[in-house]
């Protein structure tokens, strides 16, 4: 048991991770409150699910533009100067909108920049985050180090969601005040990332090409390896329909069981809940064969789920729904992302993480149409279909992986599969 417990948490032992580990920690909780506090200011301005949708196409659409050129800058600069100015962009995004609400000068339309400010600040600060990872921990803890990563995403999930709900709801605090105590904690995690340390070199492998051309190149090293590019393809698709539920939250709570903003951020935590259930003991085993198999059955868990969600009689059926939803989530996300990166060579790791995140670009975007889609069929059909979406996706995946056959341990260890499936350049040569 003892032995087990420490191996979940091995990569902290690492300093440098420990600190990005704890960068991430205060981000993450920033980020959270701000995930909510988005949804409900836009609700508050307007009361449609349209505009709850817009402003996360919004999100998007900037996630979008910003992700490729956010993966060729991981694969050139100095990653530790990405996540810093990414980070800072994010904690003033944070405190311009705070500001704005205090003095009741808050509009739509400026919800909508700050979600566009912090998108473009996503698609530099997510590959960054994960390659530096990889760096200090190194290929044979990279499970574990993307499993303690969204250990603490998922962790603060519990509570930061609920502090935003109850700061929200709150007179004297407001929408306003809970904005600006997600800037401050956005500036702890800003001073821990300045922490780190410099690279004695900065290696530009870019040799006078454009962005554009590296963007191209990333694209062509995934679509000539299909195990990658199936991967990436039904990572896609789950995450950009799945993963809308969470979009729908306020409109859920609010417009169909009748509460107020503050049970909003406990639905929020319930995902948490079993995010954080599953995340030590998949820490642990995040490197092992099992990989695929546990990243499939994740994949088909959630997507139920997300369907059990649309479908919920009560909150509190919701409840226990949203739990389950959030053990399905990690354990898919965490793997879908371990075997990603397992199968890339180190030149072009910023790239694929770049495609991976682009998912999240596609959620945003997917949010608007499946808002109006709400308002026309009903939200509970349109959640069901989101659900619908991510279990075919995951069920294509396994059928082209080869079969339900593949849904079984891989033979030797992640190490050896990544130098079948991808081989450093010198091996190529």
């Amino acid at each position: 048991m003892t032995s087990t417990f420490s191996d979940a948490f091995s990569s902290l032992r690492v300093p440098d991770y420990r600190v990005l580990w704890w960068g991430g920690l205060f981000s993450f909780t920033s980020v959270q409150m701000q995930f909510l506090l988005r949804g409900l200011l836009a609700w508050d301005l307007t009361e449609r699910e349209g505009a709850l949708g817009l402003v996360y196409l919004s999100f998007g659409l900037a996630l979008l533009i910003s992700t490729p050129l956010g993966g060729v800058a991981t694969d050139r600069f100095s990653k530790r100067a990405i996540l810093i100015a990414s980070q800072g962009a994010i904690m003033v995004a944070a405190l311009v909108m705070g500001m704005l609400v205090l003095f009741d000068a808050a509009e739509f339309w400026m919800l909508l920049v700050a979600a566009v400010v912090q998108g473009g600040a996503f698609g530099f600060f997510g590959p960054a985050r994960v390659a530096l990872a990889t760096e200090y921990v190194g290929r044979e803890q990279l499970g574990n180090a993307i499993a303690l990563s969204l250990l603490s995403m998922n962790g603060t999930r519990i509570f930061a969601p609920a502090l935003a709900g109850v700061l929200a709801g709150v007179a004297v605090v407001g929408i306003g005040g809970a904005y600006i105590v997600a800037a401050v904690l956005s500036l702890a995690a800003f001073a821990n990332l300045i922490r780190l340390p410099r690279p004695a070199t900065v290696q530009r492998r870019h040799n006078g090409r454009s962005p554009l051309r590296d963007i191209v190149d990333g694209v062509r090293y995934v679509s000539g390896r299909p195990p990658l590019r199936r991967l990436i393809v039904a990572s896609f698709f789950v995450i950009m329909f799945g993963f809308n539920y969470v979009a729908f939250y306020p409109a859920m709570v609010e417009g169909v069981f009748g509460l107020d903003e503050t049970w909003v951020g406990y639905i929020s935590s319930a995902s948490a809940l079993g995010a954080v259930a599953v995340a030590v003991p998949l820490a642990g085993k995040a490197d092992s064969p099992w990989a695929k198999t546990a990243m499939t059955i994740g994949g088909l868990v959630f997507g139920l789920g997300v369907v059990g969600f649309g479908l919920s009689p009560s909150f509190w059926v919701a409840f226990a729904v949203i739990i389950v939803i959030g053990a399905a989530t990690t354990v898919f996300q965490s793997l879908s992302n371990t075997l990603a990166l397992g199968l890339t060579d180190d030149s072009h790791q910023g790239r694929v993480q770049s495609l991976m995140q682009l998912s999240f670009a596609g959620f945003g975007m997917a949010a608007a149409p499946l808002g109006f889609l709400a308002e026309y069929i009903g939200l509970r059909q349109a959640i069901t279909i989101m659900g619908g979406v991510a279990i075919v996706s995951v069920v294509l995946y396994i059928l082209f992986e080869g079969g339900f056959r593949m849904i079984r341990p891989a033979t030797g260890t992640a190490t050896v599969v990544t130098r079948e499936l991808a081989p450093t350049p010198a091996a190529r040569t």
